[in-house]
């Protein structure tokens, strides 16, 4: 946390600004001490940073999996704005849960605790023992596979239901393939992708 002081916390808000070079409503920030007398006024805030988010929810997730009996080691890195946090532990099984339903709910719940802690939505990628980066490989060989399928045929494919995280992994996956356009559908935990097959020109990404 960096702390800022100004006559006004308005003039403090605006230092902040300026000094990290952010806009005023990407600035996550708590009052500290704001002092009105009659000859004085000061007001000085702290400032958070992603960083200062990424300590916190490690330190979070330890704390709620030991409560669960489970001991586990985190590594975070931030990249593109986005909180990365690796997980490991003798009982990543558990963690990770039957097709990574424990590991994406334990991703929410980090989202909000982030959210509750610094009143900012930050992105948040968890993983467990490189589980999720080989369930990325595995969709983009499975999604790739099937837009040859779609070239080929002509024929619209469905693909499973995702997490928006995988959906997004197919999106990117598909982007520049000739005569592909990837849509996702559906509502909540059925909302999956559909690779379609269009003519020159008309390929496009959602």
């Amino acid at each position: 946390m960096k702390e800022f002081t100004a006559k006004t916390l308005e003039e403090a808000i605006a230092q902040a600004c300026e000094a990290l070079g952010v806009k005023e409503n990407a600035l996550v920030y708590e009052v500290k001490e704001e002092k009105k007398g009659l000859f004085k006024k000061t007001a000085t805030i702290g400032v958070y940073q992603i960083e200062d988010a990424a300590d916190y929810i490690e330190s979070y997730l330890k704390g709620a999996l030991k409560a669960l009996g489970v001991e586990v080691t985190t590594t975070s890195t931030i990249e593109e704005d986005v909180i990365k946090v690796v997980i490991d532990s003798p009982r990543n099984p558990i963690i990770i849960g039957k097709n990574g339903k424990t590991l994406q709910a334990l991703n929410e719940i980090a989202k909000i605790a982030l959210s509750t802690r610094f009143r900012h939505r930050y992105r948040i990628a968890l993983d467990v023992g490189g589980y999720k980066e080989d369930r990325y490989s595995r969709i983009t060989r499975i999604a790739r596979r099937a837009a040859h399928d779609v070239q080929r045929s002509h024929v619209d494919v469905s693909l499973d239901p995702m997490t928006p995280d995988e959906r997004r992994v197919v999106h990117n996956a598909l982007a520049g393939f000739r005569n592909i356009k990837t849509e996702s559908f559906g509502e909540g935990q059925d909302r999956a992708v559909t690779i379609e097959y269009v003519e020159d020109g008309e390929e496009s990404e959602q």
